[in-house]
């Protein structure tokens, strides 16, 4: 009897190992499989479970990031729903409505329960009975989930809420300021239509101020005199300031101007901004809103650092603040640090490059705004700000180092390092560190929101416009006869699993499955593009096409 021969698997020969290592991998083929069908390159693992059944099964989720280099396909997703929103508010020619329903009984009568608890939760605390008060405090907690079950938005405030306590400040107009006209504000969102069939919209750039000269690389010429101080507080405050732009502008046309805009930085990392207004505004009024335009920062000042290096407060839990370490007194509260405050500790303005044009809707024209504006909401604010010199990464380093001691917030954990105890603090805030966005180095003082979008700007928030996609995707699978009912998840047990939890699957397999998925949802999604338009594959370039989810 002869022995079985062994099968010998030969590796390739005439290859040396920079040739190999040239190959790619197997992951990172699959990453770029799901990119290219539109799945998520990290997803994070849910564990779902079925009680009437007991299955369990395990479902990736989309991370939802919106830069492509974290994952391409969400941000690509991000941006064109972004695009149909941008789209379908610019030039509207009828009002969106907001009109609220009236209180229902159902909803008057759990608030009147609701006031019935709080007076009594008051009345128990003034008598001393804690253990009443603490139930009192869970009915009113249960209360308020009933109103909004009940579809009462907005929250109300809480019975331990205190008092705030208005800050003494100066709202007397800067004289270096000029002054606006203001009018009273209608409730109209469109702009004037001309010639009966004319209603053109505006895109205005505004920018941050100069704080010396620099190079076409957004590098200062002088870097000693730099102002990288006022830079810092800029970027910190600049959304307050488009704030008082926008109310501004409102109160002077006389009517709620609606908008859509995008926060970039320059190449010296200053805040920059684009942004569609509906309606027509005449350019003159653009730059005397935005010359006139300014923010006081109602803050302690904090021109010098009080404690550095290794010497900073420490905290007391008697007294549950941070003390000084040699005297042992406790740091200034912030609302004695208010009190104290008689100038505002920084002001912003707007620079002098005010760009505005006027732009009918549906011509060529607008269609290149639109990829205009959005263009860089798949890149993150490094990769906007160039790096690749040693001259622009000191200056980045520079800004960066100037917004690390730069308060944020009134909770920003940096007031330690000025004296001041803020707003919040506890044994676990640590001096100096704030995980505040304005002190990562990969957002330079940006503000958290890159878009920035008015209520009324198309009457649909994105969770709307993404059940329209969804809506017209079902439309056209049933027209040939693929039927999608919405699904009940509500018996559905959710878990979001931690990384490295050893039930998790592969990332590869669930990659492999969602590709698998995606491409049987795109079959079917050519198949009624073929009976709709016999024209299967265009929806595949298309940025405002709705897409099978």
């Amino acid at each position: 009897m002869t022995a079985p021969t062994e099968t010998v698997t030969e590796l390739p020969t005439g290859r040396t190992r920079a040739e190999r290592m040239r190959q790619p991998l197997a992951a990172d083929v699959v990453a770029a499989v799901a990119d290219q069908h539109g799945v998520c390159v990290r997803p994070f693992t849910m564990e779902v479970g079925d009680p009437d059944t007991g299955e369990l099964r395990y479902v990736p989720m989309p991370c939802g990031s919106t830069v492509a280099s974290v994952s391409g396909p969400c941000a690509r997703k991000a941006r064109a729903l972004r695009m149909v929103q941008y789209r379908e508010g610019w030039h509207l020619t009828e009002e969106p409505t907001f009109n609220a329903d009236e209180p229902t009984v159902e909803q008057r009568a759990a608030l009147t329960v609701r006031a019935d608890l709080v007076a009594h939760y008051r009345d128990a605390l003034h008598h001393g009975r804690p253990e009443d008060a603490e139930e009192l405090r869970e009915a009113i907690r249960e209360a308020d989930d009933g109103l909004r079950q009940l579809g009462v938005r907005g929250t109300l405030p809480s019975p331990d809420s205190p008092v705030k306590r208005p800050p003494k400040r100066s709202t007397k107009r800067r004289q270096e300021a000029p002054n606006l006209p203001t009018r009273k504000v209608s409730k109209t969102t469109l702009g004037r239509e001309f010639a009966g069939r004319f209603r053109p919209s505006m895109f205005v750039t505004l920018t941050c101020e100069s704080y010396g000269r620099v190079r076409e690389d957004g590098t200062p010429v002088d870097a000693g005199s730099y102002d990288y101080r006022r830079a810092a507080r800029d970027a910190v405050h600049f959304a307050s300031l488009l704030d008082r732009w926008w109310q501004n502008l409102r109160r002077v046309v006389g009517w709620e101007v609606q908008y859509f805009a995008t926060v970039e930085p320059q190449k010296r990392g200053a805040p920059h901004l684009h942004t569609a207004l509906r309606g027509s505004i005449p350019h003159e009024v653009i730059r005397q809103v935005t010359a006139a335009t300014y923010h006081q920062v109602w803050w302690p000042h904090h021109d010098q650092l009080v404690y550095s290096g290794d010497r900073l407060p420490v905290w007391e839990p008697r007294s549950k603040a941070f003390i000084d370490p040699d005297s042992r007194q406790p740091l200034t509260s912030w609302a004695d640090a208010l009190d104290q405050t008689d100038q505002p500790a920084h002001v912003v303005t707007f620079g002098r490059q005010v760009h505005s044009k006027g732009i009918l809707g549906g011509t060529d024209q607008a269609g290149r705004h639109l990829g205009y504006l959005t263009k860089y909401l798949v890149k993150s604010v490094t990769e906007i700000v160039t790096q690749d010199t040693d001259t622009q990464r000191q200056h980045a380093d520079r800004l960066h180092a100037e917004l690390s001691v730069t308060p944020c917030s009134p909770r920003c954990a940096v007031w330690l390092r000025y004296g001041i105890q803020p707003l919040g603090v506890t044994s676990r805030t640590v001096p100096g560190q704030c995980k505040g966005r304005a002190h990562r180095r990969s957002t330079l003082g940006l503000p958290g929101r890159r878009v920035l979008v008015s209520r009324k700007w198309s009457g649909k928030t994105l969770a709307d416009h993404r059940a329209d996609r969804m809506a017209f995707v079902a439309q056209a699978l049933a027209a040939v006869g693929i039927e999608k009912p919405p699904q009940d998840t509500s018996r559905l047990i959710w878990r979001k699993l931690a990384p490295g939890d050893p039930s998790v699957p592969p990332r590869a397999h669930l990659l492999l499955h969602a590709i698998a998925q995606r491409i049987a949802w795109r079959a079917e999604y050519d198949r009624a593009l073929l009976a709709a338009t016999g024209s299967p594959g265009e929806h595949q370039t298309s940025a405002t096409r709705p897409i099978a989810a």
